[in-house]
């Protein structure tokens, strides 16, 4: 295209998930109802890790991250998305598009590099408990927190940067409800084989990395849980791996799902379904995945709440 004849877009238009009305009054309630779930069960559960001192353990540190990040993932897309669904112009300036898309990315990464310390912290606490409390220092913890967070945030700046570099002259229409990699790929107006490239390796290289650290921990765990000779040992050993694992298999296979295949059997549509569950759901479902299934969190918030109910009787 010759480039006098280029107009430059400042602001892009997202084509949302529906124009009917009805179909907007019964999504904008549930989106409603579920970033409120996500946003006061991941403060919640943060909250209780904070006042409850039988929870400041190195597993309730991450998890306490964890949830920090969840509830900024959420809140990146959510509150946009909620205001958009009414509106017929769902528009976003070109920065702030940009920065929707570089936050976004830095949480998802942080994530599952997070995921990936739980299990290693797991693999210790099962495999090496005598000692746990040398390796887990203070000093490691914070190490395996900071590692997360600058791996999201190398991701995010790269992805960020090659895809704004590239030239965006029109159409402006975003076949999705926010700014994510692939649907605004397809508005530049130059080749995006390298970006596409670019976006199938690294996503590709860091959730084999991070893939691998659980899987290779969760080896090692399976292990020494089958040399526990008796089945009460081994039910409570696993029990304190079954929330991560599920956490970890929703969050992988959603992900694995939109950003690793191959982009031949690329669908904005389908692809458009599946991200209302991992940057709507996913966020709300760990604080009920970690607590449900968590008889440690049950009884701090047991403790918590009877602590509180007694207080107000005085």
């Amino acid at each position: 295209m010759d480039d006098g004849n280029q107009t430059l877009v400042i602001e892009f238009f997202f084509m949302g998930l529906t124009d009917h009305f009805q179909h907007q009054v019964v999504l904008f309630v549930i989106f409603l109802l579920v970033y409120l779930a996500t946003f006061l069960g991941n403060l919640g559960m943060i909250t209780l890790i904070w006042i409850d001192s039988r929870l400041h353990t190195p597993m309730y540190f991450f998890l306490s991250h964890l949830s920090f990040v969840d509830v900024c993932s959420s809140s990146v897309i959510s509150p946009k998305m909620l205001t958009d669904i009414f509106v017929e112009k769902k528009v976003i300036s070109f920065f702030g598009c940009a920065a929707q898309l570089c936050f976004f990315g830095q949480f998802v990464v942080t994530e599952c590099f997070l995921l990936a310390s739980m299990a290693y912290d797991r693999y210790i606490a099962i495999c090496k408990p005598l000692l746990y409390t040398l390796i887990m220092s203070q000093q490691v913890c914070v190490q395996l927190v900071v590692g997360p967070y600058t791996m999201g945030l190398i991701s995010a700046i790269t992805h960020t940067t090659s895809a704004f570099r590239l030239p965006y002259c029109g159409p402006q229409i975003i076949n999705h409800f926010f700014c994510d990699l692939l649907p605004v790929l397809s508005l530049a107006c130059a080749d995006t084989k390298v970006n596409k490239f670019l976006l199938f390796i690294l996503a590709g290289a860091l959730g084999v990395l991070s893939g691998m650290i659980i899987l290779i921990s969760y080896i090692y765990i399976i292990v020494a849980i089958l040399k526990i000779h008796s089945a009460d040992g081994r039910r409570k050993a696993f029990s304190t791996c079954s929330s991560h694992l599920t956490a970890v298999s929703i969050l992988y296979g959603t992900l694995f799902f939109i950003y690793v295949r191959p982009t031949s059997g690329f669908s904005l549509d389908i692809n458009k379904v599946v991200s209302v569950f991992y940057t709507a759901v996913i966020p709300m479902l760990n604080p009920l995945i970690y607590s449900l299934r968590n008889k440690e969190v049950k009884d701090s918030f047991r403790r918590t709440f009877e602590r509180k109910t007694f207080l107000m009787r005085r």
